[in-house]
């Protein structure tokens, strides 16, 4: 445990849980800001007060990504002058001041920060669609074309996951001019199958759409990556070119309502694909549950003209884990691991 938050309290053991986190996903900025964090919560000061309303909240909820993408937001948008020197978003070099730093900034803007505390998070992370296209390649039937649907899809991002461009040596899949290309993704071998997938229809819902064409949703996904992560913000800002280039359809709905409407009455000669990543744990128990049942009992009623496909990207660990289940038949099959913001994939095809 670092020094700082007790991890005898619930938000201690949050703080450090996401602390260690982003130390294992590579983002030294973060876990620094965050050991700065739990000691200014231990002293009762301007984050604790910030946080202190969300102590009980499943971890699941992932409150210090809300909080961390606040104080981001802040940053890109010009208002944190002193911050922004440490960010590398914005041009920055992290000081030995950043703890400090980051404290100060949200001890001058507490009641902004409490009211975007609120909002849900929206990491839609376009790396995420070279794990998901494992799902897809190993589900992919010559002769017929996909629909698919995705839940808690954000911005849509990743429904645009054949829009991109993935190469090694000797393999290659997706436009070779697209503004998103994706060299060398893979730990070991590429994926055995390649496609091409014919996709007919793509959507999505979310309870809180971004639309990606808008000033203020682009500052929103960009508050949402790691400031020291420039990687991943070049590809969520060449994901961005690709969707105005390609719009799709992202509905205000809840995850489960909105799907049994659409697999009510599946389309003959198309794959359906209900697809999600990393959104599981945002679902109340309630819901995971109506889920899981909804899904088996569209399963049931699949036929070889009607096949269903659930393909999902969830936490299996230090790792994402990439499970598909398809219909008829309702076999289940591990096809890769990823970390959890995309590259590098290990395909198990």
């Amino acid at each position: 445990m670092t020094a700082g938050a007790s991890a005898s309290t619930a938000l201690g053991r949050t703080i450090e849980l996401q602390r260690v986190g982003c130390e294992l996903a590579g983002s030294d900025l973060y876990a620094r800001v965050l050991a700065a964090v739990a000691r200014d919560v231990d002293d009762g000061g301007p984050c604790r007060q910030v946080l202190e309303p969300y102590a009980e909240a499943p971890v699941g909820d992932a409150i210090l990504l809300r909080f961390l993408a606040g104080v981001h937001a802040l940053v890109l948008d010009g208002t944190l002058e002193e911050l922004a020197g440490h960010y590398p978003s914005v041009g920055g070099t992290p000081g030995p001041d950043l703890g400090a730093a980051f404290v100060r900034a949200v001890g001058a803007h507490v009641p902004g920060l409490a009211s975007v505390m609120d909002s849900g998070v929206q990491t839609n992370e376009p790396g995420r669609s070279v794990a998901l296209l494992c799902g897809f390649l190993a589900e992919h039937r010559p002769g017929l074309p996909i629909r698919v649907l995705e839940i808690g899809a954000s911005a849509g991002l990743n429904l645009l996951f054949d829009h991109y461009h993935y190469r090694s040596a000797g393999w290659s899949f997706g436009p070779p001019d697209s503004q998103l290309r994706f060299d060398d993704p893979w730990v070991g071998r590429p994926p055995a199958a390649r496609g091409p997938i014919e996709v007919v229809e793509r959507r999505g819902c979310d309870v809180d759409p971004i639309d990606p064409s808008s000033p203020a949703g682009v500052q929103r996904l960009r508050s949402f990556v790691w400031p020291d992560q420039l990687p991943r913000l070049a590809r969520l800002d060449a994901a961005l070119a690709v969707a105005a280039a390609h719009p799709v359809e992202i509905d205000r709905a809840h995850a489960v309502g909105w799907l049994r409407e659409r697999l009510a009455e599946p389309p003959p000669g198309v794959v359906t694909v209900v697809s999600h990543s990393i959104m599981f744990q945002y679902l109340s128990q309630p819901d995971r549950s109506e889920l899981l049942d909804l899904l088996e009992r569209a399963g049931a009623r699949a036929t070889a003209a009607t096949p269903l496909v659930w393909l999902r990207m969830e936490p299996g660990g230090e790792q994402a884990e990439v499970r598909t289940t398809s219909w008829p038949g309702g076999r289940t099959r591990l096809v890769a691991r990823s970390s959890y913001h995309g590259p590098p994939v290990a395909s198990l095809l």
